[in-house]
């Protein structure tokens, strides 16, 4: 069944609901203003939302969501190792079926969240028309929407599909310490950097955050998880030691929180600049190959910085022969775009 503008009308005023977003960080940022519209269109309802292993940790005892289903993505797809996980995917496919789902909804639109969507049966199984890998074959309710939309405001669609408000954008974030301990070592005033991406094509070379830093009058943390500590240790021996590095050493909760004190961020595409975008903190987010209308900072205080080529975006994942859309993003040309945005910056 495809409905576009319809809304489905749920008798129960308590339904039990699985949200099916396992990855990526960006993408499970995105899914917060869905958790706020499912909660306040059914306060009494159980949620339950199937995350990846690590990614977990940014969802930990959420007052909204009754429990966390942890797909141990890594571990599971290592054919090395399949035998071995069989028991413990078996035993995940069947506690999902005991909950006996009202409403599941794949917002991730892949074979495997298709394949979810299936085990766990809920009666109610929605998604989108539009989604790949033959996933729209296990919904019996498809949303259909254009692709060429924000990600926030595709995935609401499903929400108010269900009859939930939809008319506020809200981020509800799980308990994260105001003031964790690593906060002790930082300066009390600093902006923050993200030098890696998911895919190489997304990354404006990593010494030019270092020479941009260099150049900025306040500290820069460098950020990343502990397989990017490459990245940002190459970032940070440019930045004449005006950067921190910090790669894998904040856990996500914490993440927010240095979200939150920063005055901006400098960043690719990638999980950060959702976290910071949605703490109300300026992004100024450098595109290339990937399409920021659909992926960029959502809301009107940040800044897009890319050029525009007849070829992008072409969601490379590898930098092409001709990567332009990059290599043509200079370090002056981000620092004065930043320096005009916050007034108060001035050159060294």
């Amino acid at each position: 069944m495809t409905l576009d503008s319809k809304k489905l009308q749920i008798k129960s005023s308590t339904p039990k609901i699985l949200i099916i977003k396992p990855s990526a960080l960006g993408d499970i940022v995105h899914t917060l203003p869905v958790l706020a519209s499912l909660k306040k269109g059914f306060p009494e309802s159980e949620i339950h939302w199937i995350v990846a292993e690590g990614l977990h940790r940014f969802l930990e005892n959420h007052p909204l969501i009754d429990r966390l289903w942890i797909f141990k993505k890594e571990k599971w797809r290592q054919r090395e190792r399949l035998f071995s996980s069989l028991p413990e995917i078996a035993a995940f496919c069947k506690g999902l079926r005991r909950e006996h789902f009202d409403i599941s909804i794949d917002l991730s639109g892949l074979l495997r969240s298709g394949l979810m969507t299936f085990v766990a049966g809920a009666r109610y199984k929605l998604g989108f028309k539009e989604s790949h890998e033959g996933s729209p074959f296990f919904y019996n309710h498809k949303i259909s929407t254009s692709t060429e939309i924000h990600a926030i405001d595709r995935y609401l669609k499903i929400p108010a599909y269900l009859g939930c408000p939809v008319d506020k954008v809200e981020y509800p974030f799980a308990p994260f310490p105001e003031n964790p301990p690593i906060f002790e070592t930082l300066p009390h005033e600093f902006c923050v950097m993200s030098p890696s991406a998911g895919k190489e094509a997304n990354r404006w070379p990593a010494d030019r955050f270092g020479r941009l830093a260099a150049k900025l009058p306040l500290p820069s943390l460098m950020i990343s998880g502990k397989g990017d500590a490459d990245v940002v240790e190459q970032a940070v021996s440019h930045s004449q030691g005006k950067a921190i590095d910090l790669a894998g050493k904040t856990s996500l909760p914490e993440l927010i929180a240095i979200m939150r004190r920063a005055r901006f961020l400098v960043t690719n595409d990638t999980g950060p600049m959702h976290i910071s975008a949605a703490c109300d903190t300026p992004v100024f987010a450098i595109f290339g190959p990937a399409n920021p209308i659909r992926t960029g900072p959502y809301g009107t205080i940040h800044t897009v910085i890319k050029k525009d080529l007849p070829c992008a975006p072409c969601y490379r994942w590898k930098p092409c022969e001709n990567w332009r859309c990059m290599e043509e993003i200079t370090v002056d040309e981000v620092y004065e775009i930043i320096n005009n945005k916050m007034k108060y910056l001035q050159p060294n």
